[in-house]
């Protein structure tokens, strides 16, 4: 790492989370020899600082507090402070500084833009101290390094997400465990109905039953009844299968010309009679008309 110390800086990183936008100033790591003094300065952007090998002390807000390994600490706009190394041991810093700025956007998650607030909020207030990485924001760090070192699959994505869990589990390292908001839940049946729904969509060739959708979703078959009923009270589950079954065949006699005994079997129909009563009480004509139907229209 200490060969491409500066490689990550060398990104342009910028992320839009909630309702702001955090730029990446410098995103690297240092080393201090031991007994090298950097002294008092400030920053005009948020600057976070993890230890992972050495020791030395910081001053922050005029207190004098020791570093070593396995700590952080964070330094926001316009924060004094004073870094030395110890005097018989190096000490390396994996420095993350960037600029955060609010940005109204539109179609938000509001979840996302609530969790936002809250960060940039504590971020403001977190006290000026060091604390111990117990949420292993380090390695958020050094996982970003691999990433792009290595040119993974998808490694700007990654290193963006990786930025945002840094901010986060900075934060957690200092957190009250006060309570907060619970994270929006799913409507568990409307949940549960749509995907069977999709299920029986993606298996509708094969012997879909109620029990083995019902399986799919960790219930029982008379749960998943009773949710179908909740939730389209005049559409049951056989009644439902049978119109993507039906939707299947129409799309088949439209677009292929296949026997009308293969179309029923391609589309989960047991045979072509079956298929051929089904048709014609729900749409009125059998499947042969209805393709010499579609097929006149097409062809003007």
């Amino acid at each position: 790492m200490f060969e491409k110390q500066d490689m990550l800086e060398r990104l342009d990183i910028c992320i839009e989370w909630g309702h702001y936008e955090i730029r990446v100033l410098r995103f690297h790591l240092t080393s201090f020899p031991a007994g090298k003094v950097v002294d008092f300065h400030k920053h005009a952007e948020f600057e976070f600082h993890f230890i992972p090998r050495g020791r030395g002390k910081v001053i922050l807000s005029g207190h004098q507090y020791p570093l070593s390994e396995g700590m952080l600490y964070l330094t926001g706009p316009g924060v004094i402070h004073y870094q030395e190394a110890d005097a018989g041991e190096a000490m390396d810093e994996l420095c993350l500084h960037v600029d955060i700025t609010a940005k109204e956007r539109e179609g938000v998650d509001p979840w996302e833009a609530a969790e936002a607030e809250e960060t940039m909020v504590k971020l403001r207030t977190l006290p000026a101290v060091p604390a111990h990485d117990y949420h292993r924001a380090m390695h958020c760090f050094l996982e970003a390094y691999d990433a792009c070192d290595e040119k993974l699959l998808g490694y700007y994505t990654s290193i963006k997400q990786l930025v945002i869990s840094i901010l986060l589990k900075t934060i957690r390292a200092y957190d009250s465990g006060d309570h907060r908001a619970e994270a929006p839940v799913r409507n568990m049946a409307a949940y549960r109905y749509e995907y069977a729904v999709q299920y029986m969509e993606a298996n509708h060739k094969t012997p879909v039953t109620l029990d083995n959708v019902a399986e799919k979703l960790h219930i029982s078959s008379r749960q998943l009844q009773r949710i179908f009923k909740q939730v389209q009270p005049e559409r049951p589950f056989s009644r439902i299968l049978e119109e993507i079954r039906l939707q299947a065949v129409c799309r088949a006699l439209e677009e292929n010309f296949s026997s009308i005994e293969q179309i029923a079997q391609d589309s989960g129909f047991t045979n072509a009679n079956y298929l051929h009563a089904v048709f014609r009480k729900r749409m009125g004509m059998t499947p042969a008309a209805f393709r010499a139907m579609r097929q006149q229209s097409n062809s003007k």
